[in-house]
């Protein structure tokens, strides 16, 4: 009998959603590939079995490894000696929970696109599971793997802008300016959906924009006020939100995350400001760091240049002058994830590999829940638990 083909260099992989049609799984998939760490081998790609059987011959999959549904390729994932070694969750976001729930308790690490669950009682069991067996548990905020953000991490963490005083982050869309969701828009529908999603702007790109101040600055968020607003007539669920941020320390913040906001594509910008020096970096131009040390002339600072630390470094693959954007930093980010997930299979060490956990899933999920209750109460500050 052929014994099964196991690729001892790549990480076995998994997928539970991201078939035909869905921007997030194809990134995902990109990502995964772009240092070669790891193979696309199972999957259950949609809720619909034809479905996610075509999308799963489209990538080339074995047919035995195409599975109908979650529940049905956990074990039989887990019961092979070629099983997959970790699952990727792209599904909207109320079936995270199910799905990593059932993928943990079969012995399998997850890779899980944010916010991590739709509520934080879900994520703390999560935590819970991944720890009592053992098992990795990353969570895909991938823009903190862009290398000048590691680049700005590092500057904060070596006490190169003072004390922090002000942070201010956004992230700004304008694809739900209109109803798409009333034209059968399926990203939309289920984004808008109060019972998909969790949370409309806050939990989609608010997250993001919370975690990237959270990555950079490592403060820790003591309480919210916030503002949820639902601009387009029907819309059953927040598009904009504006957040005041209190931080241990002394310092503070402002987050705006909008989808309505017309001339803006995928705007997530941040500044932070010490008594020593303030820093300025924007998505939408990554391979730029603007750094203000005090009575000093801005400088900037470019990706790949003389003037990068180690930890931005670390994340750059290509000369300076050659751009880097968003798939460059998901797949830094993948490659950080497999240095973790090849430590734990033959030893190795992952050195300074560093990717968002479960933890960190679960503090932006309570995040969320604290912008939602401060919001419901008029903009009354919420403590983070």
């Amino acid at each position: 009998m052929e014994q099964p083909k196991i690729f001892p260099g790549r990480i076995r992989l998994g997928m539970v959603g991201g078939g035909e049609g869905a921007f997030i799984g194809a990134v995902h998939r990109h990502a995964a590939r772009l240092d070669d760490r790891y193979e696309l081998l199972a999957g259950a790609l949609s809720s619909s079995a034809e479905a996610a059987r075509r999308s799963g011959l489209a990538l080339g999959m074995d047919s035995s490894r195409i599975y109908d549904d979650y529940r049905q390729m956990a074990p039989a994932e887990a019961s092979r000696a070629d099983g997959i070694e970790a699952v990727v969750i792209v599904t909207p976001n109320h079936m995270h929970a199910p799905v990593a729930r059932a993928f943990l308790e079969a012995g399998i690490n997850v890779i899980c696109d944010k916010p991590v669950t739709t509520s934080s009682d879900d994520a703390r069991m999560l935590q819970v599971l991944a720890e009592e067996r053992g098992l990795l548990f990353a969570v895909t905020h991938n823009y903190s793997a862009y290398p000048l953000v590691r680049h700005a991490q590092q500057m904060v963490r070596e006490g190169a802008l003072g004390k922090i005083r002000v942070v201010q982050v956004q992230y700004a869309q304008d694809w739900l300016a209109a109803p798409l969701e009333q034209d059968g828009h399926k990203q939309a529908a289920w984004r808008t959906d109060p019972a998909k999603s969790g949370g409309g702007a806050i939990g989609d790109i608010g997250s993001h924009a919370w975690h990237l101040a959270d990555f950079i600055t490592g403060l820790r968020l003591e309480s919210v006020a916030a503002q949820l607003s639902s601009f387009v007539p029907g819309r059953a669920i927040d598009d904009d939100v504006q957040v005041m941020l209190r931080y241990e320390g002394g310092a503070r913040g402002l987050l705006w995350a909008s989808q309505v906001a017309v001339g803006c594509t995928n705007e997530l910008r941040i500044r932070i400001v010490g008594s020593a020096g303030g820093i300025e970096w924007a998505q939408e131009q990554p391979n730029e760091l603007k750094w203000t040390a005090l009575g000093e002339p801005t400088r900037i600072i470019t990706r790949g240049s003389a003037a990068m630390n180690a930890a931005g470094a670390r994340t750059s693959r290509v000369p300076a002058g050659h751009p880097e954007g968003y798939i460059d930093a998901f797949g830094a980010l993948y490659s950080e994830i497999a240095c973790h997930l090849l430590a734990r299979r033959d030893g190795s060490d992952p050195g300074a590999a560093q990717f968002p956990t479960i933890a960190d899933g679960v503090r932006g999920v309570e995040f969320i829940e604290a912008v939602q209750a401060s919001s419901l109460a008029g903009g009354a500050w919420i403590k983070i638990p």
